[in-house]
């Protein structure tokens, strides 16, 4: 990449994403971490009858239903939130290289990681 202006060179590009790539990580492990502990405050001393299945409950099926169940303090919530943060660890850094590229107008790369980012959406988008 050109500097842009001192702005965006290749050094701060990549400084850019790799501390992008690290907060979403360690974000997503914190929201985890504290979703884990709070179940285990609320269900550690439970036991589980493993002889018949009980799928995942349909309230944190949905991106609505995750995001209302964190809010409201539900462990299996909280845990969800944070495995769709790390989800969306990656697809932000597409995003922002996107825009990376667009600054320096590379209509090449612009393309091509438009067209990554639409299959990572596609793909996440239409799971069965």
């Amino acid at each position: 990449m050109r500097d842009l202006g001192g702005q965006w060179s290749d050094r701060n590009v990549e400084r850019v994403v790799g501390t992008l790539l690290r907060t979403g990580v360690l974000l997503a492990a914190a929201v985890v971490i504290v979703g884990a502990i709070m179940f285990l405050f609320e269900h550690g001393t439970d036991r589980f009858d493993f002889h018949e299945f009980h799928g995942i409950r349909p309230e944190i099926c949905t991106l609505g239903g995750i995001v209302h169940q964190a809010f409201t303090l539900h462990s299996r919530g909280i845990i969800q939130l944070g495995l769709l943060l790390l989800i969306a660890t990656p697809v932000a850094r597409v995003l922002f290289s996107v825009f990376a590229f667009a600054l320096e107008n590379d209509r090449v790369y612009v393309a091509i990681t438009i067209v990554v980012l639409t299959i990572l959406l596609f793909s996440l988008t239409h799971i069965s």
